[in-house]
């Protein structure tokens, strides 16, 4: 424990932070494997809508600074990729 009062506010502040950070990047990864899941079922439109929620829920990862923005780049690189793949079958 700090002995310091401003440093124990500060590790309270953090452990908040945590506790919320976690639950983002939790809920990102919920995402992301439920549109996996539409594609494997075949679905297209829940597909999409899988998509959309996931899309838009690793931009806002990226825009925390839950992950980095290159990251976020290439995951929706891959959930398009994924998305457009089911198409062409």
């Amino acid at each position: 424990m700090a002995n310091i009062k401003s440093s124990a506010k500060r590790a309270q502040l953090i452990a908040k932070q945590t506790v919320k950070n976690r639950a983002a990047r939790s809920l990102m990864k919920t995402n992301l494997k439920r549109f996996d899941t539409a594609v494997e079922d075949g679905d297209r439109k829940s597909a999409e809508a899988a998509y959309k929620v996931a899309v838009k829920t690793v931009d806002r990862a990226a825009t925390k600074n839950l992950i980095h923005k290159n990251k976020a780049a290439r995951r929706k690189s891959v959930l398009t990729r994924t998305l457009n793949a089911m198409e062409s079958k």
